[in-house]
């Protein structure tokens, strides 16, 4: 006589699971496999079978690859999926994938991602749901794993997360293709939920692991599973006709109303972070760039992007900043220089993202990061017409606070006045009052007498050097640039305090080293250790030796600063001296 599912009584449950869990730990899974294919004991697997979902998975990770055993283990599983509550061994799956942790995370997904599978294509009702409830279950255990990084790493995919990842997105292929039927069925495709599910999938994948991942090409793989991951990513997207409204409209899907603002800021961000991700892969790895469409000028994309370049800058990990470079960089190179008009400093993120790239210029401990920086910000500054570039400086000097960034920003401002001097371009920006606007930005001491010459250093030689320059280009009678004009106020707020103020600070290192020589005789030995404040910050612990090295070099920047300060003077006196006798 054949039970049925009225009949059975909760002491029921737990004596099969027993049972079952029993004969699965002594080694008897063949005898369990023909209990569960035995025609007679369908109703108690359809209705208990779930239960063993636990010790089986246990069972298969206890026992070698080439057991018999565990290949029993496997069958049972199998049929499990093809004879149990569809939605009862559903439940029983996603309890697995949630307890499962630390590195057994991704062989118990890749376990499960088959059974799982079979139960949802069968679901009839809340689908969806389901469909997006195993998706996000099974990211959120896989994102606490560390994404490996080199090649090295890769290669040996220690945890298992490369092959797992792949694994995820053929997992999902069935409910891709089942949503792009329907979308083809008709045109006014209404059942959005399991749409909106692969989107919130994709969504994730883009930001964990694709935006920790190294993308680029690697030498010695063949198949780079990162680079398969991501194509896989974005075919989805393309397929479901979501690929292009989330590069162009930034469109996020139906976002839940968080009552807890906390929350809404944290989604807000993890979905900045994918949509950044996402155009990295577009623009730079080209993924998916055959569905394109080539109709938007190189401005437009510079603009759509610059969100995404904030985005990636503002992070501190080599693997998101290089993608924000590498994004930034290959908008940059689809532009004609002299091409971006003044009108995009308007936009807020252009003027965000330099401002952004000087923080990673002088502030990031990655060397090769810090020198693609500078590089890109002359690339930045090249693409803009006369007037951007114009604006560009006086913000970049206004907001760096950066002595070497000032420098930097002084000797672009000489070029574009040479180029304007020479006649390379019609440019009213870099010459007479727009000119002289700038260079009481440029020709002057931010303290005074009292700045820092050693920390303003590379400051103070640039704005030197331009001002040499002006001198010796343009005549007093031309005055073209209009420096002549404000001649006095440069020697009362630039050249007079810098007489001062090197005066001063020679002094100061020139007692400091008399100070030192004077305590290295009283000493008994000159590796004596000692500390030793340059410029407000306290230097690591040196002997006198060492100390007196530093003082010595201070010495020189401000020999070498009154130098070039003497020859401007003595250039000034000239020229002055040479329009007097002209006019006599």
């Amino acid at each position: 006589m054949l039970l049925e599912e009225a009949d059975f009584k909760g002491e029921d449950f737990n004596l099969f699971q027993v049972a079952g869990q029993k004969c699965l730990e002594d080694g008897y899974a063949s005898q369990l496999l023909e209990v569960i294919q035995n025609e007679k004991n369908k109703v108690i697997i359809k209705n208990m079978g779930w239960n063993l979902i636990s010790p089986l998975v246990r069972c298969i990770f206890m026992y070698k690859q080439e057991d018999d055993k565990r290949e029993h283990c496997l069958k049972i599983l199998d049929q499990l999926a093809q004879l149990c509550n569809p939605k009862e061994l559903f439940l029983g799956l996603l309890e697995q994938i949630e307890q499962t942790s630390g590195e057994q995370v991704c062989q118990t997904v890749m376990l499960l991602l088959q059974p799982l599978q079979t139960v949802l294509l069968k679901l009839q009702n809340k689908k969806a749901y389901s469909v997006g409830l195993s998706l996000a279950m099974i990211m959120n255990q896989l994102t606490p794993l560390p994404v490996p990084y080199t090649k090295q790493q890769i290669q040996e995919d220690k945890l298992g997360l490369c092959q797992c990842c792949n694994a995820v997105v053929d997992f999902a292929k069935p409910f891709v293709s089942e949503v792009v039927k329907n979308m083809e069925k008709s045109s006014e495709y209404n059942d959005m939920e399991l749409k909106e599910e692969l989107l919130k999938f994709c969504m994730k994948s883009l930001k964990y692991p694709l935006l920790t991942a190294q993308l680029e090409q690697l030498e010695g793989i063949e198949e780079h599973p990162f680079r398969r991951f991501a194509t896989e990513i974005i075919d989805i997207l393309w397929n479901i006709r979501e690929l292009i409204p989330l590069v162009f409209l930034h469109r996020k899907g139906k976002s839940p109303h968080w009552e807890n603002q906390e929350f809404a800021d944290i989604e807000q961000k993890n979905s900045a972070e994918s949509l950044a991700c996402l155009s990295y892969l577009m623009f730079v790895q080209r993924f998916g760039i055959d569905c394109f469409p080539m109709v938007f000028s190189p401005s437009y994309l510079l603009q759509c992007n610059m969100t995404h370049i904030e985005v990636l800058l503002i992070r501190t990990e080599e693997s998101m900043l290089s993608k924000g470079l590498d994004l930034f960089e290959s908008c940059l190179l689809r532009m004609e220089n002299n091409s971006l008009l003044h009108q995009y400093l308007e936009f807020k993120g252009f003027i965000n993202v330099p401002q952004v790239l000087v923080k990673v210029m002088t502030l990031c401990p990655i060397e090769h990061l810090r020198k693609k920086s500078l590089n890109i910000l002359q690339l930045f500054i090249d693409k803009f017409d006369a007037e951007g570039k114009y604006t560009l400086f006086r913000c970049l000097l206004k907001t760096s606070n950066h002595a070497g960034v000032e420098g930097y920003v002084i000797k672009n401002i000489k070029d574009q006045i040479h180029l304007s001097l020479m006649k390379a371009c019609d440019n009213t920006w870099f010459t007479g009052q727009h000119l002289i606007s700038l260079l009481d930005l440029v020709l002057l001491l931010p303290e005074g007498a009292e700045t820092d010459l050693l920390q303003n250093s590379d400051r103070i030689m640039a704005s030197l050097n331009l001002l040499r320059y002006l001198i010796i280009k343009d005549c007093e009678s031309d005055n073209q640039t209009g420096v002549w004009t404000i001649l006095p106020k440069i020697e009362q707020n630039f050249l007079k305090p810098l007489h001062v103020g090197l005066n001063m600070s020679k002094a100061h290192y020139e007692a400091e080293i008399k100070n030192k020589k004077e305590n290295r005789r009283e000493a008994h030995s000159s590796n004596t250790v000692c500390s030793l404040t340059v410029s407000g910050e306290k230097m690591p612990a040196m002997t006198t030796e060492m100390q007196l090295q530093v003082l010595h070099s201070a010495l020189f920047t401000f020999d070498l600063i009154e130098s070039v300060l003497s020859r401007v003077e003595e250039l000034i006196e000239v020229k002055i001296k040479g329009g007097m006798d002209e006019n006599s």
